[in-house]
């Protein structure tokens, strides 16, 4: 049976910022649907403990300009919503959340607040030092990491590359997956 690593979230009225923590995650794998599904899954711990989500966002998303970032403590997702708007909550079905699923504080910005002059360092996030989607063949794509300099906690860098499976710092392999429709 697996687990379900913490997630947070904060969203703008364009994007939503999507962290899954699972810190010294083994064959992570992230898959995005321009309907809204996302999919995680790696290993992680001692003893290769599974951890899995599964779940289908407010409203469709645009992947081919979502990026994504694999690091060693987390996986960081930005994806750019297909509709410019605030939505009522994260995931689609009404009711409460799941209990792994918690507001990103240090990301959140009120709907009224956004068009003002910001101290949040996520407003003017740079997407270029993350992974395209786009960049992705068909059922996925490998990575190469490099460093982020710019990163508290040292985090790799991950950028698309034209092969199924990659590498990350350490020999970890990476597997992301991207569906079109």
């Amino acid at each position: 049976m697996s687990r379900h690593p913490e997630v947070k979230w904060a969203q703008r009225s364009d994007k939503i910022y999507l962290t899954v923590e699972l810190p010294d995650a083994k064959n992570p794998k992230v898959k995005i649907e321009p309907e809204g599904k996302f999919t995680f899954s790696a290993t992680a711990g001692p003893e290769d403990v599974s951890y899995e989500l599964d779940f289908h966002l407010f409203d469709k998303i645009n992947v081919e300009e979502s990026k994504v970032s694999v690091g060693l403590r987390h996986v960081f997702c930005v994806f750019i919503k297909a509709e410019k708007k605030w939505w009522k909550r994260l995931l689609s079905p009404e009711g409460k959340p799941p209990p792994y699923l918690k507001a990103d504080w240090d990301k959140w910005v009120d709907e009224d607040d956004e068009n003002e002059t910001s101290s949040n360092k996520f407003d003017n996030f740079d997407l270029d030092s993350m992974n395209d989607f786009s960049d992705f063949n068909m059922g996925g794509a490998g990575m190469d990491a490099g460093d982020e300099s710019d990163s508290d906690d040292e985090d790799a860098k991950v950028t698309a590359k034209e092969s199924t499976e990659g590498k990350v710092e350490g020999g970890e392999e990476i597997k992301t997956e991207v569906s079109e429709k």
